[in-house]
């Protein structure tokens, strides 16, 4: 008989995973021994990308912006880390690269900024973080592909996360301020996706129903 995932509790487990690629439709799976930590990835990710983003587009004085680096350490940093690993000790390959991935970028970019960027010549510290930046829209683009699996909420996170690397990283490593500040406009695009998709989660958990559609992008294994 088909599960209900309307109505089954132990079914939203795991339909309501937004970082989930399927669910089977034939009741058999068994609950996860841990609790669904994608809806702590998301909001690790959407909180310090709305942070950064907010200094990026120059809505906030720049002056504020080591306000970023213990959000990136604590939050995006530890805290997606071990969102990561959670994913990973689930069985979900998808939701471990990328919240553990992540978790990796907002400790390097800490540590960076910490420790390492004095010790690159002024002239060329736009080249440099602008590389970083690049790469991580690289990366960025390949979750994007293997998020069409999964949920569009996802899916549009991660593919206004690459545009906002790539143009973060274009506008820093040429000295083009304005491609930067449009960058983090999509990164506030990327960090609302994030959030609703962390508070879709765990709304849908709490109340046993879909309350926050996610909008799975492939069909439940019959």
């Amino acid at each position: 008989m088909a599960t209900d995932f309307e109505r089954e509790p132990l079914a939203l487990v795991v339909e309501d995973d937004p970082m989930r690629t399927f669910a089977p439709r034939n009741g058999n799976r068994a609950a996860p021994a841990i609790g669904d930590p994608a809806p702590l990835g998301l909001a690790a990710l959407g909180l310090t990308l709305l942070v950064f983003s907010m200094f990026a587009t120059a809505l906030l004085a720049a002056s504020g912006e080591p306000v970023v680096l213990g959000m990136a350490l604590a939050y995006g940093g530890i805290a997606q880390l071990l969102a990561g690993m959670w994913e990973l000790r689930r069985g979900n390959g998808f939701g471990g690269l990328t919240f553990a991935s992540f978790g990796g970028f907002w400790i390097s970019y800490w540590l960076i900024q910490q420790f390492f960027l004095a010790d690159i010549p002024s002239g060329e510290r736009g080249s440099a973080m602008g590389l970083f930046f690049i790469a991580w829209a690289i990366f960025t683009a390949l979750l994007w592909v293997a998020s069409l699996r999964t949920t569009a909420v996802v899916s549009v996170m991660l593919l206004a996360l690459t545009v906002a690397f790539l143009l973060v990283g274009i506008g820093d490593a040429g000295a083009h301020a304005e491609l930067a500040k449009i960058g983090g406009w999509f990164g506030l695009v990327a960090a609302a996706a994030a959030l609703y998709g962390a508070f879709a989660g765990a709304i849908n958990g709490t109340w046993a129903r879909t309350v926050l559609p996610l909008v799975p992008l492939r069909r439940a294994a019959g």
